[in-house]
């Protein structure tokens, strides 16, 4: 998991090839522009959901975790207080992981609170369970999901 403001983005786009795409598309896009809903940028390897939605309590707050996926998910607007923890700590699945909606859920608590307010973001890997939403107000957020193995990397596994 890392934590970072806007600002330091730069510092992360080595991590994964289509990093600097994403932050390049934050750089050039009026994000609070964007409707609610998914945005494509690079077919299903990467792709931005931008959510307009009322904060809800910690005790509401689910943990999930992504297989698939890794998730950047950088608010624009209000605080979104995430959980975090790390996956292999999670032993309280709600149900199986669902492959279609790359979702796991678990009842298990947070093992610690990130306040992350408006040009910062959480990056969330497979290894990190995640409670994000959790605020008093109003959270428009823009969710950037990137492919942990993109499409020509599949194909060339054999994938």
């Amino acid at each position: 998991m890392i934590f970072s403001s806007l600002s330091q983005s730069s510092r992360y786009a080595a991590l994964h090839p289509l990093f600097p795409r994403a932050f390049e598309y934050i750089r050039n896009t009026d994000l609070h522009a964007l409707a609610p809903g998914h945005h494509p940028i690079f077919g299903e390897d990467l792709f931005v959901i931008v959510e307009h939605v009322p904060g809800r309590m910690r005790t509401e707050a689910k943990l999930e975790a992504h297989r698939r996926y890794i998730d950047i998910q950088l608010v624009l607007e209000g605080v979104d207080e995430m959980g975090w923890k790390p996956l292999v700590e999670c032993n309280k699945p709600v149900s199986d992981y669902s492959a279609e909606r790359d979702i796991l859920f678990f009842n298990d608590a947070p093992a610690s609170w990130i306040a992350t307010p408006p040009d910062t973001f959480c990056m969330f890997f497979p290894e990190d369970a995640h409670a994000p939403l959790v605020s008093t107000g109003i959270i428009r957020k823009a969710v950037f999901k990137i492919a942990v193995q993109s499409e020509g990397e599949r194909m060339r596994h054999g994938l």
